[in-house]
């Protein structure tokens, strides 16, 4: 698990290869990701966007912008966290996610970025 905390938002992530919906033979790697958001700061907060940098070793990179997680723009109270989990496919097998959540404060509608810690993706097979 790698964590990273800005200005009071802490955000963890776990990754899990997926060999039942993986095919090496043909270049496709799933992996899934688990988040746990945790509102450590004392103002109340929602996310509003994300922005990922997904990078397959060997092949291009892309890049992902959307509103909210998995369909939700959750609101934290303080002390508060929000789990969710997504996935991402790869043609290597071995790849990394790096990337930011758009925050706002309630109270005073002031926006931020939160840092999500780079987290690495390889599938077991690709250790040999």
């Amino acid at each position: 698990m790698v964590t990273e905390i800005t200005q009071g938002i802490k955000v963890s992530v776990e990754t899990e290869y997926q060999p039942s919906y993986s095919s090496p033979s043909q270049y496709h790697y799933v992996f899934t990701y688990k988040i746990t958001i945790e509102n450590q700061s004392e103002f109340t907060i929602q996310l509003l966007r994300r922005h990922w940098q997904i990078f397959d070793a060997g092949f291009s990179s892309r890049e992902v912008d959307g509103e909210g997680v998995v369909g939700q723009q959750p609101v934290l109270e303080p002390n508060e966290t929000h789990n969710y989990v997504s996935g991402c496919n790869l043609k290597s097998g071995i790849g990394k996610m790096v990337g930011t959540y758009l925050m706002e404060r309630i109270v005073d509608g002031t926006r931020f970025e939160v840092t999500v810690p780079e987290f690495h993706m390889v599938a077991p097979l690709r250790l040999n």
